[in-house]
């Protein structure tokens, strides 16, 4: 793992939406060069960007018709290599979003490989044998092409996926994943990935990373040797670049793909779910961080303590504040709400990421109209809110022109406004991510032992290093052994924490965080 990862904290930036600069209503690649001060000030000192490749936007960019191309409206592959350099003087790493399971329909592999004549394209994607051959369990397309076959789709009708093989073969069209075909298209992946890489881009987010081998099995072992093969040849060749997997397996991703970092996904009923958004699932909303809402931190440990032991020393479970994909926290949590789940999840051990605007409380915008292929997700897309002025800051353009709408509420909270208020989220988020910065016991390779957690039961006491953390969303205050631990003043407090008398408990008020040293 590349050493800079021990102290990483990425800012996620959704490129179409954070700033525009030539006022066309979308963000650009000049608009991230001009607000690196601004990431760096809140101690990010990694970004993860969303797909900038060439692409005719049908699912926002995760639909590429040239990995080597950067999407005009977003500039050129030029500006992109001086984000690459103006990012690296101020001590900033950029990551590249890499669709690794699929292409869009208008990508020259694609349309060689429709072709009826044979290519060396042919089998870059999985087509059946005839137009009337159909794929089970999987979505395809028939007759859309002169190739008498059907051909498979990863997700919307303008992503085939292309050809890793298959591990369980039922039909003769199958392809083992070390046949020839499939060997080309993983060095083609290789390919895409040394271009990037040789340009100053310092690694990847791979999106869908255990969807490449079809029928694969339960630890996805055949995509998992790709990853693996990938990542010696990334171990070697640029020992520096970091590899963050869309996977939500860390077994697999980790022990097996040799993946840097899994990300702890939004899934439903998984440790991460129940911290802040259990709304999503049956039975009422009882997320640990809502205050009154009779959470459980069991229901969190029970699932990642198995992953992260399992995990140690081999890579970094990376906690999110959300992604492109999630709906916003504000959705369900207030602010004072956010201030712990956010304390909490830049003071876990693995390589935190913090998406646009969650820094300020930017809302999710609920009944937004569908923007390329977002759906329920566009509420999470909406453009960055800079300051008071024309489209909160984010464009000179006309309204109408815009990416999608900004916030029209009036209290649409801005980056302007929360500097000025000392209460605001803001002050929260830098002051944490300074804490882990300055702290070693903070960073991503910083033991992490529970000392305090039962069911149904506030607080929530852990260590990490030398650090004693405790956390009591509730309403009441609450009182926890420190089980032999001794612990002395508070360095880092929201609400009220303090040691008992005796030395040997900690007393919690209401909504409170504190790291003891």
């Amino acid at each position: 793992m590349p050493k800079w990862l021990n102290d990483a904290v990425f800012y996620e930036i959704y490129p179409q939406s954070f700033y525009d600069t030539n006022a066309d209503g979308i963000g650009d690649i000049n608009g991230i060069i001009q607000k690196l001060d601004y990431i760096k000030s809140l101690g990010c000192n990694a970004l993860w960007i969303n797909p900038c490749y060439d692409s005719p936007f049908k699912d926002a960019g995760y639909d590429v018709r040239d990995y080597k191309k950067v999407a005009p409206r977003y500039g050129t592959n030029e500006d992109l290599y001086e984000l690459f350099d103006k990012a690296h003087e101020k001590g900033i790493h950029v990551l590249l979003d890499l669709v690794p399971g699929h292409t869009s329909e208008e990508h020259e592999w694609f349309k060689q490989s429709a072709k009826p004549e044979r290519n060396e394209y042919s089998d870059r994607y999985v087509w059946t044998n005839s137009v009337w051959q159909g794929i089970g369990n999987h979505p395809y397309i028939a007759g859309d092409s002169d190739r008498d076959g059907v051909y498979m789709l990863n997700f919307f009708k303008c992503q085939p996926a292309l050809n890793y093989g298959f591990l369980n073969r039922t039909e003769d069209w199958q392809m083992a994943p070390d046949a020839p075909a499939c060997l080309a298209t993983r060095e083609a992946l290789k390919d895409i990935m040394r271009f990037w890489l040789d340009h100053g881009c310092d690694g990847f987010r791979v999106d869908m990373a255990d969807s490449l081998v079809k029928e694969d099995d339960e630890v996805k072992s055949a995509t998992s040797a790709i990853w693996a093969d990938i990542n010696e040849m990334l171990a070697k060749d640029y020992p520096e670049a970091a590899m963050v997997s869309e996977w939500c397996n860390p077994t697999s991703a980790l022990n097996l793909a040799h993946f840097d970092m899994d990300f702890y996904l939004d899934h439903h009923y998984n440790g991460y779910n129940t911290l802040v958004r259990d709304y999503e699932t049956e039975g009422g909303d009882h997320s640990f961080f809502k205050c009154g809402a009779g959470g459980d931190i069991m229901r969190f440990l029970d699932d990642y303590l198995p992953k992260y032991n399992n995990t140690k020393g081999n890579g970094y479970i990376s906690f999110f504040t959300c992604n492109h994909d999630t709906p916003r926290e504000t959705a369900s949590l207030s602010i004072r709400e956010l201030k712990l789940a956010y304390s909490f999840f830049f003071s876990m051990p693995g390589v935190p990421f913090l998406y646009y605007g969650d820094e300020i409380g930017m809302k999710y915008i609920k009944g937004q109209p569908t923007k390329e292929g977002g759906f329920q997700r566009t509420g999470s897309r909406t453009p960055m809110q800079w300051t008071s002025g024309k489209n909160l800051g984010f464009s000179e353009a006309e309204s109408d022109m815009l990416y999608l709408p900004v916030d029209k509420a009036a209290d649409a909270p801005t980056v302007e406004s929360a500097e000025s208020d000392p209460d605001s989220l803001i002050h929260t988020v830098r002051e944490i991510i300074a804490l882990r910065h300055k702290e070693d016991d903070l960073k991503a390779d910083g033991s992490f032992e529970v000392i305090y957690a039962e069911k149904e039961t506030f607080p929530f006491v852990y260590k990490r290093g030398n650090l004693i953390i405790a956390v009591n969303p509730s309403e009441k205050e609450v009182t926890a052994p420190l089980n032999g631990e001794k612990t002395n003043e508070a360095i880092y407090k929201i609400g009220e924490g303090s040691v008992s008398g005796s030395g040997d408990s900690i007393i919690m008020g209401p909504q409170s965080f504190v790291i003891f040293n």
